[in-house]
């Protein structure tokens, strides 16, 4: 199979624009890998990369031939990971690109849980925005996507579509922490600590506040959501999040977790997602099934809690 490493040459130089750096990551000289670059160029008749001055770039024969590279060598991982899963002894690596909320609490359990049963498959678990997400899973850079309102792509499947209501997180001594539901206009006479523009939940808040001609007084932007958190306990500012985010116990100590009007803000969606068409390996397409299970599991316990909440 030497001439998959062909193929993983040339997608290493794809993904970082440079021979030079990616030679330093393949442990191979820079010169050395031109050479099989150009062998491989020789054998398609035409230049694959554009030589620039600070590095290369894909050429329009490139962009068709790398979708080749990529589909041959996700086939092959699927192919070790169906072998592997023959023994009983479940291998391989499964990328995720998700949104932010979700490496609060939800993934890091269900990781370790995952592995705790399968110890020889390894993560790569990357924060990627509405935009990313798509085309991460387009790609092959990731097997799968669990994000908030990813933008929409027919090249992407839905595996799983769960609504969620935005919630405003506070302070639990907030004046507004006591009220059941509140306005958006409400929550923008307060200072904002807000995700980047990349993210799903800027996307809807920044629509729902443009509808109602509501200035959004941003004092805090970042895409680290465990940063975001931390603020809003050492002032009276707000942030936005969806419940899958955290458990049915709440977004954390000191913080509460106040549902938005629907009027305001309709219901969003979270999204599992891969590659429309694509058979992904053994391990990944297990990993999507342990999601799924667990997002429903979350959803009965929320439910549960809202029960509880109405009944005292």
């Amino acid at each position: 199979m030497r001439h998959l490493q062909q193929l993983k040459y040339i997608d290493a130089v794809a993904r970082i624009g440079s021979i030079r750096g990616a030679a330093d990551t393949l442990a191979i000289t820079s010169t050395a890998l031109n050479r099989r670059i150009l062998a491989v160029e020789e054998d398609l008749g035409t230049p694959i990369f554009e030589r620039l001055p600070n590095g290369v770039r894909l050429s329009v024969a490139g962009e068709v031939f790398i979708q080749y590279v990529r589909q041959q060598l996700s086939d092959m991982q699927r192919v070790q990971s169906q072998i592997a899963d023959l023994s009983g002894e479940r291998r391989g690596q499964i990328s995720v690109v998700c949104g932010q909320a979700m490496m609060l609490q939800f993934l890091p359990a269900l990781v370790s849980k995952y592995r705790a049963a399968h110890p020889g498959v390894s993560f790569n678990i990357f924060v990627g925005g509405r935009q990313l997400a798509v085309s991460s899973l387009i790609d092959f850079s990731a097997d799968l996507a669990l994000i908030f309102e990813p933008e929409p792509n027919t090249g992407v499947q839905v595996l799983l579509d769960v609504p969620q209501q935005l919630h405003a997180l506070m302070a639990t001594d907030h004046p507004l922490a006591k009220q059941g539901v509140v306005r958006l206009s409400d929550c923008a006479q307060f200072p904002l600590a807000l995700p980047s523009q990349r993210a799903g939940i800027r996307h809807i808040l920044t629509l729902a506040a443009a509808r109602r001609t509501l200035p959004l007084h941003v004092a805090i932007e970042s895409d680290n959501a465990g940063f975001l958190l931390s603020c809003i306990r050492s002032e009276p500012m707000i942030a936005f999040q969806i419940p899958m985010a955290f458990s049915a116990k709440g977004p954390g100590e000191g913080i509460c977790a106040v549902p938005i009007h629907l009027n305001d803000i309709a219901l969003g969606s979270l999204q599992l997602a891969q590659q429309r068409g694509r058979t992904l390996p053994v391990a990944a397409a297990r990993f999507a099934s342990s999601i799924s299970d667990g997002l429903t599991t979350l959803i009965d316990q929320w439910n549960e809690g809202k029960s509880k909440e109405r009944s005292e």
